[in-house]
Order: C-alpha cells, then structure tokens, then sequence
C-alpha cells in the first residue's frame, strides 16, 4: 500500500495539534485545515469546513488520503447555530468532499457526551444510545455529526470510525485547565459541589492523539470472513496501572496462599505465578485467566452477532463490532477517579511553585449539595443574562461534576489495540508544567 497522506481538520487546535505532532514524530506527510494558523511546520489551507468546495480544494492540494476530522466549537458557547454549522454542516461537507476526492479513510472525533444525559453513567460502552432529549445543543450536534459519518462508512469506498474521548486535558488545553486556574486565582478552591463519591474519566490528550492513529492505521475493509471472535475476545486485559502502580488479582491459577493447614501440592508455582515480574502471567498459555462473558457483555456473541451490519445486496457485512470501520469507540485513561480529586491535583500542583499560597494554611472546605449547587448556578446564569456575560458557574457543569460517567473501554482496546501511554498523574504534571511556561512565566 502507499504511504498516507494525512489531512487534520481543526489541526490547529488543542487535539488536532497533539495528532500533528504524533504524526510528525513518525515522519507522516501531514497538512492543516482550518480557519487561523498558529503553527507553520506544516502545509496549511484556510477555510470554512461549512463549505464543501474549501474542504475539496484542501484535500486535492494536500493529496490527503486520509482525514481527521477533529474541528468543533467548544463546549459552553451561547451561540447553538455554530455548532450545528460546524458539527454537522460542517460534517456533512465533509464526508461530501472525500467520497468525491476518493479518500480512503475518515477519523472522527465525536464526544462520550453523546450519550449523556445528567444521570449517571457506570461502565457504559458503546450499545448505550444518544438519549431521546439530548443534554445540551453540543452533545445533539455531536451525535449528529456521528451520525452521519458512520452512515457513510463504504459510502463511494470511504472507510469511516467515529472516537468518543472524555474529559480531554492536557498540555494546550484553554478549557479545563483555564477554568481551574480561574478557580485558582480567585482563591476559591475550598468550594466543593456534590459529595466527591461520584467516579469520572478524564483523559489525557496525548492518549486521545495516539487512539486516532491507532483507529486510522487500523481502518480497513471489513476482511471475508470477518475475524473469529475468539482470537480478539478470549485473551485476558491487563489492568491499566499508569497512576496506581501494578497490581495483581488473584486467581486459582495464581495467588498468594495465605493461612494454611497443608500446603497444597502446587502451592510454590501458585505463588511463582502470582509475584512472578512483567505481564508473562497475563499473556501465557500454560497459566490462561478466565475470560467470562454473559448475555449482557459487549463482546458476547449475542452483542457480536448484532454488531455485523450487511448493506441490502452486500454478501459480507460492511460493519463489524470487531472491526474498526463504521464503529464508534470511546476512549479514556481508563482509570476513572474521584472527579473532584484532578482539579485538586491541579491546584496543589500550581501552589507549589507559588511563594504565596505554598505555606499557606489549609482553608476549611465548604461542600454544597448538588441541589443547593444547581439553584446557585441558576442564579449566576440568571445575572449573567441580566449584565450580558458569559457565567462561569452553570447548572451543567454542576451535574456535570456530581454524577458518576465513566465509561468501558474493552472495545477500544482489543479492537484498536489501543492502550493508555500516560497516566492521569503524570497528565497533570505535563499540563501545569504547561501552564506555568506559558501563562505565569515559569521556566522549567
């Protein structure tokens, strides 16, 4: 096969800048499409996604044979009409202009908010729909979009994947870590919404970078016969363990013994097994772990059978779940934690190298209930509306961090083969290290 040539929509921005560079560190041909140029490594096109004939002219000067479509609005603006001009619109044209240019490969970026609706959301993979009342005119837009894109898959020869991150933070970011850092400034980090027992994933950009290179290299036509289900499903994951270290669950193939009347006869290799160094024990034959699936699996056979879709004349199936084409993925750190515990970690990290605040004492914390949360939030976004300012404090971003949403991500990592490459602490490390060099002057 020739070499890629790789479009970035929305390449300028907080993601889209992390999948340039991943792509330049392993020496890809790479261009940028988007509306401002803040980097010039690489061959830019300026344009409005919005217009198909742009996007057209920047894939034909580009030669891209493969598109990232990573470009969208970003969460919390008043203006609803951009994202549906930028999500789906823009989408639309799009998928348009590479079915007409002959590209082979679309990657896009949709969001795990897309089936989200203010509930929880415990373990939830990728069988759980968009609710029938979307959350918000964000999320609606980037259900949409996915949509559309995964209606396209084997459109024209177009292969399409659509990957679901969650709660992206990193080294770039003017979201997450500007409103933590507001928060920081104002000295009001001793405020807490909601009890903190409720479990999140945020994720780091550079893992979401790297799944869309995965999902990319990957994105192939559905193989005749599609693959047996038992080479990708019936092999024991890890425990991703970047931030808690390496740990191991006992089996009855492998365990510490423990009290003891007699000895067991195996009992040497039970332990061998269990303290045995590296991920052998994992991988080997001779020592297999269990792998258990019932009905409500995502990759049960029952889940498996309904995930190949066939096209009205096509004798093989143009989707499968065990394929990466036509699906949909979600990607996160995989080690959902306490949500109020990162932007903690945050703001301890910034105090550190703050003389003001580093000997500090400790201020008492101050928790409202999710309820009282949500009534002052109405009233901030009540004065908002009265003064013409952008309120900082939502009853969004208060559900938002007093429900539990973390998501499985089996899928992701047997059929991607994508596994987290940086831990949620060493994330935030690289972010507020970030931060400091470009907003407070630090010098590393």
């Amino acid at each position: 096969m020739s070499k890629e040539i790789y479009l970035v929509i929305g390449g300028s921005g907080f993601l889209g800048r992390h999948i340039v560079d991943q792509l330049l560190a392993r020496n890809d041909s790479v261009a940028i499409f988007d509306i401002v140029q803040r980097y010039h490594d690489v061959p830019f096109y300026s344009g409005d996604i919005s217009e198909e004939a742009q996007v057209s002219q920047a894939i034909q000067r580009s030669g891209a044979t493969c598109i990232f479509h990573v470009a969208s609005p970003p969460h919390g603006i008043e203006d609803p009409a951009l994202y549906w001009k930028v999500n789906v619109d823009g989408t639309r044209a799009v998928i348009n202009a590479a079915i007409s240019n002959s590209v082979r490969k679309l990657v896009f970026t949709s969001s795990a908010g897309v089936v989200f609706n203010g509930e929880d959301l415990v373990n939830a993979d990728e069988r759980l729909p968009p609710p029938e009342k979307p959350m918000d005119a964000y999320n609606e837009s980037k259900a949409k979009g996915e949509e559309l894109v995964l209606g396209s898959n084997g459109k024209g020869g177009l292969l399409t994947v659509a990957l679901r991150p969650s709660g992206i933070f990193g080294p770039g970011d003017r979201q997450v870590m500007h409103g933590l850092y507001q928060v920081y400034e104002r000295n009001q980090t001793h405020f807490q919404i909601g009890n903190n027992n409720n479990l999140f994933d945020w994720t780091y950009v550079g893992n979401v970078a790297y799944a869309h290179l995965l999902a990319a290299d990957k994105l192939v036509p559905v193989p005749s016969p599609p693959p047996i289900p038992s080479s990708i499903i019936d092999y024991p994951l890890p425990p991703i363990s970047h931030t808690t270290g390496k740990h191991r669950i006992p089996t009855s193939e492998a365990r510490p013994l423990g009290p003891y009347v007699e000895k067991p006869v195996d009992g040497e290799e039970l332990e061998r097994r269990f303290q045995s160094d590296g991920d052998d024990y994992y991988t080997e034959k001779s020592h297999p772990r269990p792998v258990i699936r019932s009905k409500f699996d995502p990759l049960s056979d029952v889940a498996i059978a309904r995930g190949r879709i066939r096209l009205e004349g096509e004798p093989e199936p143009i989707t499968d779940s065990l394929c990466v084409a036509g699906q949909a993925f979600f990607i996160t750190n995989g080690e959902p934690i306490y949500f109020w515990d990162l932007p903690r970690a945050v703001w301890s990290s910034l105090a550190a190298s703050d003389p003001a605040k580093a000997n500090a004492k400790p201020r008492r914390r101050i928790t409202f209930s999710r309820d009282i949360g949500l009534a002052l939030a109405y009233g901030a976004e009540w004065w908002g509306w009265l003064v013409g300012k952008e309120p900082a404090f939502t009853r969004f971003r208060v559900m938002f961090s007093c429900v539990n949403r973390w998501y499985n991500v089996e899928k992701a990592r047997r059929v991607l083969g994508y596994e987290p490459q940086v831990g949620l602490e060493e994330g935030v490390k690289r972010m507020v290290e970030w931060w400091k060099k470009e907003h407070m002057g630090v010098k590393s």
